[in-house]
């Protein structure tokens, strides 16, 4: 019966995760962007950038703001600020528009991964669960987001050449069909009861300077420390190949955006296969050795990103990256949550600042394919790579 009542906890929850992939939208929607605005790639990469700098900011303090709303509540907050984002491009596209909505699909987006990601904790009993478990979990509520993270090219492309332009949406009807998820996620959440632990304050109260003072004090803990730089390469990678995939395509295949948007979808489908098989496979193989599977494909794929000139090359390549990359989060996440269970609300806030790297990636990537072309870019993820070789001692 427990198990019975948790599995149907998850199906909102599973829900969020959906919500929370709508932040891959950026990837397709700044190329978009770029092409409507008529923006330069280093440009055009600030609105990815502009999602993942909140990251850095929001992180941390909601972690602390989860302790006085709870988890859910905080996931509730999310969605709020996540569905306001979607809204605002409905009503039109121009360069200060579009930073507003990313910022504020940045700061929900924050909110909700420090959040959610410690709910699922909660749901299967608060971290007594074993680090395969959880991370087959977790796995399992990455590829649910990725589904809205693969969808999402495909509906902008739709928009582009279906939707009838006195609607005055184009691509942007993306946003629209989001906003109507995003809002379906926030009810049902919000009639679904979910337990969490209480822990009643005892003793004087620390100020708010004392609490981010302790919680950025973890970081000294090696695991801790090593699982953010890893979690930042991660989401630089994926952010990074979300949106150089189809300029890659573009140069040196000489093809258009609309047929070029492929690329993002091609590459959100192998994660989400990545990430459907990961939530069985960790059940099965150790974790260490499911981690170095996939960073040895991710080190194939940067090969055939920087060397291609076919498309099938090309294609495999962001096959190989997709898959390679689906796991990386769950698996690195996992391992911090299991590695200090009395403090997940502190450490969920460290490793989701990680996603940082969404801002640091695109930016030194958007120079980089300036000055020498695409396989600048390629080679700034590469490097992500060669950190994530370096962190597999640290898995179990």
């Amino acid at each position: 019966m427990v198990a019975k009542t948790r599995d149907l906890t998850l199906i909102p929850v599973m829900l969020c995760f959906f919500a929370m992939g709508f932040v891959d939208l950026v990837g397709i929607a700044s190329n978009y962007v770029k092409e409507d605005l008529q923006l330069t790639d280093s440009v055009a990469n600030i609105f990815p950038s502009l999602v993942f700098f909140w990251f850095l900011i929001f992180s941390v303090p909601t972690g602390m703001l989860m302790n006085k709303l709870g988890r859910k509540n905080t996931v509730m907050l999310s969605l709020i600020v996540t569905i306001l984002s979607l809204l605002i491009p409905l009503f039109g596209e121009n360069f200060t528009t579009m930073l507003i909505a990313f910022s504020l699909l940045g700061i929900g987006n924050a909110l909700m991964q420090t959040s959610l990601n410690p709910l699922v904790a909660t749901v299967m009993d608060s971290g007594r669960s074993q680090d395969n478990h959880l991370a087959s979990t977790l796995t399992f509520g990455q590829f649910i987001k990725a589904i809205a993270s693969f969808l999402a090219p495909y509906l902008a492309m739709w928009g582009a050449t279906h939707v009838i332009p006195t609607f005055g949406f184009d691509w942007r009807v993306l946003f629209g069909i989001y906003f109507l998820v995003g809002i379906l996620a926030t009810v049902m959440l919000g009639v679904t009861p979910i337990q969490e632990d209480v822990n009643p304050l005892t003793g004087p109260q620390k100020s708010v300077t004392e609490q981010l003072t302790d919680c950025f004090k973890l970081l000294g803990t090696p695991i801790v420390l090593l699982t953010f730089f890893g979690i930042i390469c991660h989401v630089g990678i994926d952010v990074g190949t979300n949106t150089t995939a189809p300029k890659i395509l573009m140069e040196r295949l000489g093809i258009s955006l609309n047929d070029a948007a492929f690329a993002t979808s091609l590459y959100f489908i192998f994660r989400t296969i990545g990430c459907l098989s990961g939530s069985f496979i960790l059940r099965i193989l150790p974790n260490r050795t499911f981690f170095i599977i996939s960073v040895l494909m991710m080190a194939l794929s940067m090969c055939g990103l920087f060397f291609g000139r076919e498309a099938w090359i090309l294609y495999t390549a962001i096959a190989l990256v997709g898959f390679g990359n689906s796991n990386i989060f769950s698996i690195c996440f996992a391992q911090a949550l299991t590695s200090m269970p009395e403090k997940q609300n502190e450490v969920s806030g460290l490793m989701i600042m990680g996603l940082f790297g969404g801002t640091i990636f695109p930016l030194l990537m958007g120079f980089a394919s300036d000055a020498i072309g695409q396989a600048g870019a390629v080679i700034v993820m590469a490097i992500g790579v060669v950190y994530l070789f370096t962190y597999i001692k640290q898995v179990n």
